[in-house]
């Protein structure tokens, strides 16, 4: 998949020095809402998620120059957000020694926690159902529902088939149904 235009433009802008400044923070503006928010709605909390992205925009600098354009700009940033998203809940979970279900509780916590959490609005009950779901489902839903990514993009950033993407997307959509039906 070639590079857009405007990325094209900024990766050529950020291998010269005199450009490399102002070309990346083009790019922190072009992608920071869509990043944030990716991250955000894996991490739960503001102050994580600003953590987390703050990490994602360092990883970015350091390896923009071994960038190979053989994918879209956004699809590896997406793929650095997720890993770091991914990192930052595995560290939560080893800080406090407890499985993976503690931490997704203790994500609703948080939820619950959030300025204007109203438990009986549906965009609230959505959240805390997203939150039971597993790792890759909740990352999987979250670009598909959210960002509404082809499969295609989805498999290039997750490193896994579409088919197999499709199949966590299946079945992350029956259990939130099944959540939102039935509490």
């Amino acid at each position: 998949m070639a590079l857009n235009e405007d990325d094209l433009v900024l990766l050529q802008e950020f291998r010269v020095p005199a450009t490399r400044e102002k070309a990346y923070t083009s790019i922190i503006r072009k992608y920071q809402e869509k990043l944030y928010w990716h991250i955000r709605r894996m991490v739960v909390n503001h102050e994580d998620a600003n953590d987390v992205l703050q990490n994602v925009f360092i990883k970015v600098w350091k390896g923009l120059d071994q960038f190979r354009e053989d994918a879209q700009l956004f699809t590896w940033l997406y793929r650095i957000a997720t890993n770091e998203s991914l990192s930052f809940l595995e560290q939560q979970k080893r800080r406090t020694s407890v499985s993976f279900d503690d931490v997704a509780e203790t994500l609703g916590d948080k939820l619950q926690a959030e300025k204007g959490f109203d438990a009986n609005k549906i965009e609230w009950k959505l959240q805390a159902a997203i939150q039971e779901l597993p790792e890759k489902q909740k990352v999987v839903f979250n670009l598909r529902y959210y960002d509404e990514m082809p499969y295609e993009e989805m498999s290039q950033i997750l490193e896994t088939s579409t088919g197999a993407l499709k199949a966590s997307y299946h079945h992350a959509v029956k259990k939130i149904e099944d959540y939102l039906l039935n509490r």
